[in-house]
């Protein structure tokens, strides 16, 4: 019997779709998973939608299980939670989260899929991927008890970061955005806020997370001599100014990319990437964590939502999209 499955595509920049795809038959090994939801990465989604992956970033921008070629057409995606209906015994029925494209089902290796915890909710396991990247940015800037933080950017990642940093002991931990209305997800993951002018200086650690320019400047600002930005940011084809001049040399400060694709080295010989994920599965036991879910549509209207994300007309946080259940 032939297996069908509906896949949302990018046919070419600002341009999406719902098409239908045929679903190969599962090896030995392999698992069928009905998707239950996704989650829409804002950041690296948007950037592919208006066509913003560099040329020289395509292979290493490729997901997991992405078909086609940047910029289009091509299925991109990498939050997806589902129902296993077929594989292995002890897979079979559990809820399972798969770095894959928005898509109604599909058939990947059983090591390709992370069994949920039953403490955590299919809906808030979409963030899954996002925990992921905040986990992999505290193991690289690796703070310490009692240490002065700012998180600058109130968006999907840096409020994951913020969520995590709010359990270190004796860490003052504040979230910085632009955007007042990020005062209510601070109070939600349990932090403090400031706007950027009103930030607390004196960092040791900045983490930087708003893909803006003026968001990374403010974070060179904000450190004590020999303080650590760690950039999180992603810019795509952008260029930008960064003030390497007043008190960079000689406060000695230090500016560290983290990105999720390798695991942070001071782990990666104990750590692999499903322990990893398996981890950020764990740590989504936290209610908090539904601050950051903050809109939600049907698989069918993703090609409609997709250019008002893009363009900024849906404003939030991480945008979950829902299946049906037949």
């Amino acid at each position: 019997m032939e297996r069908v499955a509906r896949a949302f595509w990018l046919n070419s920049p600002g341009q999406g779709e719902i098409r239908d795809v045929r679903l190969e038959e599962p090896d030995k090994g392999d698992v069928v998973v009905r998707s239950l939801c996704s989650g829409v990465s804002r950041g690296t989604e948007s950037l592919v939608f208006r066509g913003g992956v560099p040329e020289s970033q395509y292979a290493a921008m490729r997901a997991p299980f992405q078909e086609g070629e940047f910029p289009g057409p091509v299925k991109y995606g990498y939050l997806s939670v589902g129902v296993v209906e077929e594989g292995p015994s002890h897979l079979v029925g559990r809820t399972v989260f798969c770095l894959h494209p928005h898509q109604s089902r599909y058939v990947v290796p059983a090591s390709a899929v992370t069994p949920v915890p039953d403490t955590v909710p299919a809906g808030r396991a979409v963030l899954a991927g996002t925990v992921e990247t905040a986990v992999n940015a505290l193991w690289d800037a690796a703070p310490l008890v009692g240490d002065r933080i700012a998180v600058v950017g109130a968006g999907m990642i840096g409020g994951s970061v913020a969520a995590l940093l709010a359990g270190f002991p004796g860490v003052r931990v504040q979230l910085v955005d632009a955007n007042p209305e990020r005062a209510a997800l601070a109070e939600a993951l349990g932090v403090d806020f400031a706007l950027p002018e009103e930030a607390l200086g004196d960092c040791d650690l900045a983490v930087h997370a708003s893909a803006t320019e003026a968001g990374l400047t403010r974070s060179l600002e904000l450190l004590a001599p020999e303080g650590t930005v760690l950039e999180l940011s992603w810019y795509g084809d952008r260029r930008i100014s960064v003030p390497l001049g007043e008190a960079f040399h000689s406060g000695r400060l230090v500016l560290r990319g983290s990105q999720v694709g390798r695991v942070a080295e001071a782990r990666r010989s104990r750590r692999s990437y499903a322990d990893r994920l398996a981890l950020s599965l764990e740590l989504l036991a936290d209610p908090a964590f539904d601050a950051l879910i903050t809109g939600e549509c049907a698989f069918d209207e993703l090609p409609s939502v997709m250019p008002r994300i893009a363009a900024g007309e849906l404003p939030g946080l991480c945008h979950r999209v829902v299946y049906d259940a037949s």
